[in-house]
């Protein structure tokens, strides 16, 4: 196997990798260990540092140079707990540090660890102020007892304070970096959120396309079809102009499942599907209406181009009210009314109750209803559907028309 195909192999990057990836409770193991391990190292090499140097130079220490070299040892062990309790490590080298001059390597280390890892930035300035205080009071083992104030408050200064000033600058840095890295995590998670969102949308519209395209045009073929078995014995003519209709609805099928495809496969780059208009509404009642459904048109108010999205909702509010006619109440009378409003276009379509329930087979999932009201409230429409006034069924959408100017859809 290549080194590629390691990498691919789910198994064995996990083996890999795992030990330094972030998991859901925290940090893998391989990092807290490597710092433990880096700390336990340097404990125990400060602790023998500091230990062999003030044991063998304590001629000017207020204690023994071996006790010196003992309490400097405990103090460089104390550095393993640095990162936990970096306000107690540091309170605990400045104090025997002042007491008995131990520990000056650790004592640098301790005020690091404070301004990188102490919490409250008040605690690091007032333990640095006493550390300086501290030192200037009682300057000794480092300085001569008769040796200048200013000296000692240079002195102090420089022991105390680049170590703490260092130790927030990594701090501050630190936490920088974390701050960035859970941005980037939270921006990660979010375009993750938005791309599934997207592609949810992206599968709710091209199911709804999908649907308008086969399922309705599909219904009134099959609904046309059985018409046509019916009377090709005793009505051939009827039958022939029956078939007609079948044929010219199938084309149209054709023609919209292309173009929805080609939407699949070229994306933003292929052809934009046409609007419909007004005479494609009336297109759909005319085919209606061969396929033995009496229903009329009306249409109120000022005719008027319309914009795209609201000529298309107003066609697919009448295409899937017509298409549930033919399904669910057969040769019945319906109604379209269409009504040019200052504002808005509403649409109603409505049919009588059926004598006879229609026994075609054809399925139904009632995603067409819930689809169209997804069109119009996208709009920022109302859509009604309910029984209606003689016992039929009623279809109502009313779509604003935006305020700006909009594109129109070519009227037909």
């Amino acid at each position: 196997m290549t080194a590629e195909g390691r990498l691919r192999n789910p198994l064995v990057a996990d083996l890999l990798y795992a030990p330094f990836m972030h998991t859901d409770r925290g940090i893998a193991w391989w990092p807290r260990r490597r710092s433990r391990a880096l700390d336990i190292g340097l404990a125990v090499s400060v602790a023998v540092f500091d230990g062999v140097a003030t044991g063998f130079s304590a001629e000017n220490f207020f204690l023994p140079g071996p006790a010196v070299g003992a309490i400097s040892f405990l103090l460089g062990l104390c550095l393993v707990v640095r990162r936990r309790f970096p306000v107690s490590v540091a309170t605990l080298c400045l104090v025997l540090g002042a007491v008995a001059g131990a520990g000056m390597l650790s004592y640098l280390i301790a005020f690091y660890t404070l301004g990188a890892y102490a919490v409250s930035r008040r605690v690091v300035l007032i333990t640095s102020g006493v550390a300086l205080v501290a030192f200037v009071a009682q300057p000794a083992p480092a300085l001569e007892p008769d040796e200048p104030f200013w000296i000692a408050v240079v002195v102090g200064i420089v022991l105390v304070m680049p170590s703490v000033l260092l130790g927030l600058y990594m701090g501050a840095r630190k936490q920088l970096i974390a701050s960035l890295q859970e941005r980037a995590a939270r921006l990660e998670r979010e375009q993750h959120l938005l791309a599934e969102g997207a592609r949810a949308e992206e599968r709710t519209r091209i199911a709804r396309e999908m649907h308008d395209v086969v399922a309705n045009r599909v219904s009134v073929m099959v609904v046309q079809a059985g018409a046509v078995r019916a009377i090709a014995k005793r009505d051939p003519e009827r039958a022939a102009e029956a078939a007609a209709v079948i044929g010219d609805m199938g084309r149209q099928a054709l023609d919209e499942l292309r173009q929805v495809i080609g939407v699949l496969r070229l994306g933003e780059a292929a052809a934009p599907l046409p609007a419909p208009g007004l005479g494609d509404i009336r297109g759909l009642v005319g085919q209606s209406h061969a396929a033995g459904l009496d229903v009329t048109l009306t249409v109120k108010g000022d005719e008027r181009p319309l914009p795209a999205a609201v000529a298309g909702t107003a066609y697919r509010v009448v295409q899937e009210a017509l298409t549930n006619v033919h399904k669910h109440a057969g040769a019945v009378s319906a109604r379209v009314d269409l009504d040019h409003l200052p504002d808005a276009i509403e649409v109603r379509v409505e049919n009588d109750a059926p004598s006879i329930r229609p026994d075609h087979g054809l399925p139904s999932g009632g995603n067409g209803l819930v689809g169209l009201r997804e069109r119009v409230t996208a709009l920022g429409g109302v859509f009604e559907a309910s029984a209606g006034t003689e016992g039929g069924y009623a279809v109502r959408a009313r779509v604003p028309l935006p305020a700006g100017p909009a594109m129109a859809s070519p009227e037909a």
